[in-house]
This record gives C-alpha cells, structure tokens and sequence, in this order.
C-alpha cells in the first residue's frame, strides 16, 4: 500500500559522501535569552552550537540562511509582524552559534532558503548533494527549505532536536511531513554529531 514503506530509510548515512555534505542553519537569530521564548529556543540553539562546531572541525561548510526583510515592502511581515528586519540584530546568526568569517550566511527574504538568493549556486559550487538541516519555525522556513532542497535533488538529513516550531502546528507534524513528503532522514543531535565527524 502506498505509504508503508519507511521513508525515513530513503537515505542511508553509510552512504552518503561526507564531503560532499553541508550543514544549513536556517533562521537561528539573535539571542533569545530573557525573552518569552527562552525556554522553547536555548535547546535546540545549543544543539545546533554543537553540530556548528563539530562541522567546522572536519572542513564541513557551515551555512546560515538568515532572514532579512525589508520593511514596508516584504509580504511576509504582514503576516507575522516585523521581524528579521535586514541590518537588525534580529536578522544576525545567533552569537550562541559562534558564527566563524569561514561560514556562508544567505540572506532571504521569503521562507525557503532557496527563492531568489543565492543558496543553490553556493552550493553546487561547494559540491554539494548532502543538506544537515536545522533551524526554525520547523513548520515555516526549515519545511519549505527542505522542499526547494527536495525539488532541487538534494539528500536532506534533519535534526529534529535541533529545530523548532512555535508558530504553527507542532513539532511532530512538521518532522512527520517531511519525512514522508520530502524523503528526509531524521536523526537527533548525538547521531548527527556521530555522521559529522565519521
């Protein structure tokens, strides 16, 4: 029947080429210390500063793409209020991930990581087949992030303790679709850090 087979088995980490992997960051902004959403972000932030680390260890490319709306003009504040506003700390890598002048940081201005920037040109030139995705809201940008990687060929690894969703639906829902639609492997934080350094 269709459906039954395991679509969390469609990739297999033994193999994948680690060289040709990359990881990407998607919307982990700012510091979310003292605000309301302290306690559902610092987790999944810290998990993510391991994986950065451990990615920049092995010459892995670390990519952030990050919002940066123009305010006034950018569809997307209409629905969510101002937020990532280009040139704002808001619209910065958290400096919880310790961002390196060696990592790529991709500006957006919609949810996926890949409309109209420069995310897939960047990553054919590294030679790129392999995305380790994190990031937030799990439901809004890292879910239509992982599609346009989909569309775009990619094997696409979640770490699903390493990503959030606050906004719509639940944390489950989004992992579970992904899965399922888009052919993603998800693992955890510790079976992601065990791929990542070999």
């Amino acid at each position: 029947m269709l459906g039954d087979e395991n679509n969390n088995d469609l990739v297999n980490l033994d193999a994948i080429d680690r060289a040709k992997c990359a990881l990407l960051v998607i919307d982990e902004l700012g510091d979310p210390t003292g605000t309301p959403l302290e306690a559902l972000l610092l987790p999944p932030m810290r998990q993510t500063a391991r994986l950065t680390t451990a990615a920049r260890a092995v010459g892995m490319p670390v990519i952030f793409s990050n919002d940066a709306h123009l305010p006034g003009i950018d569809r997307e504040l209409a629905l969510w209020g101002n937020h990532g506003i280009a040139g704002t700390p808001q619209a910065q890598t958290s400096p919880l991930l310790d961002p390196q002048p060696t990592d790529y940081v991709m500006e957006k201005r919609r949810y996926s990581g890949f409309f109209q920037t420069g995310l897939l040109l960047l990553l054919n030139e590294l030679g790129v087949d392999t995305l380790i995705c994190c990031g937030m809201d799990t439901n809004i940008c890292v879910k239509h992030t992982v599609a346009d990687a989909y569309f775009n060929n990619f094997n696409i690894i979640v770490v699903d303790d390493a990503t959030a969703t606050f906004l719509v639906g639940n944390q489950e829902e989004g992992i579970e679709y992904m899965k399922v639609c888009y052919a993603a492997k998800v693992i955890d934080t510790d079976e992601a850090m065990k791929f990542i350094e070999g």
